[in-house]
């Protein structure tokens, strides 16, 4: 009831609107010393996209408030094709939540395989990088209720840190 409330006093948008891909092809001057992918570049393209997610879905600039989950599965090598898939899975008054996947393409068949997992946490800002209101979202399918749902635990762990001096 209360984030029917919500939506109803500002505008909605879906999950679907500000869905985005990358897709990059990796070439030495990315790869460490072992010939994997450098984390941190990775790091930086799914930052970019997490942005990319948040402005789509506020129309406005954001900035990145936190980096609540980031888990490396496995690396991706030379000549590999890297896709990142990313998609809002909360909104708050003035944050969003949004959900980063990374995977290695197999180009002969197409298949993925997840290589990273990260939550990132926007928010939406004015010129004077104030936090201003977003759009709420609007959930559609099960999974992204689902999604909802574990996006508000997480909310209320990063809550339960932020008291605790973290």
């Amino acid at each position: 009831m209360e984030r029917e409330k919500v939506q109803s006093e500002r505008p909605v948008k879906s999950v679907e609107d500000s869905r985005s891909e990358q897709v990059h092809i990796l070439f030495p001057g990315l790869l460490n010393h072992q010939g994997r992918l450098y984390g941190g570049k990775l790091l930086e393209w799914i930052d970019e996209i997490a942005a990319i997610v948040a402005m789509r879905h506020c129309g406005g600039n954001v900035v990145t408030a936190s980096i609540d989950h980031l888990d490396f599965k496995a690396g991706a090598k030379m000549g590999e094709t890297v896709f990142i898939q990313a998609y809002l899975t909360y909104v708050g008054r003035t944050s969003m939540e949004v959900r980063i996947d990374s995977y290695v393409e197999n180009m002969e068949d197409g298949m993925r395989h997840l290589i990273n997992r990260a939550y990132f946490v926007m928010v939406a800002i004015d010129q004077d990088g104030k936090p201003v209101e977003v759009p709420a979202l609007q959930i559609n399918t099960i999974g992204q209720q689902a999604e909802w749902e574990a996006a508000k635990r997480r909310q209320e762990y990063r809550k339960q840190r932020s008291k605790e001096g973290f």
